[in-house]
């Protein structure tokens, strides 16, 4: 039962965070955006897996994407916005 809560919270932050994507109006906002579905919405999802399936031995794999997830999604975001800030200010000129 707490895995099913966990799963669908984590569905909601994905779908909310899905709505920023669109409504956002730059790219610094949506990477906001962005970086909450993939940490928020996945992490949460994927702890609900965890704990529907405590048995199984796919749950090592699952604490795995979480950590790679928590490790790569802001340092991708940051990539991202790093660069765009860099074009942005070199079409300023």
């Amino acid at each position: 039962m707490i895995g099913l809560a966990f799963i669908f919270i984590g569905a909601i932050v994905a779908i909310i965070g899905s709505f920023g994507l669109v409504r956002f109006p730059d790219v610094f906002t949506r990477s906001h955006a962005q970086t909450v579905i993939n940490v928020g919405g996945v992490a949460l999802m994927l702890i609900g897996f965890i704990f529907e399936m405590l048995e199984s031995t796919i749950v090592w794999k699952f604490l795995i994407l979480i950590v790679l997830i928590f490790v790569t999604s802001p340092v991708a975001t940051h990539a991202i916005t790093k660069a765009a800030y860099k074009n942005e200010k070199k079409h300023s000129r």
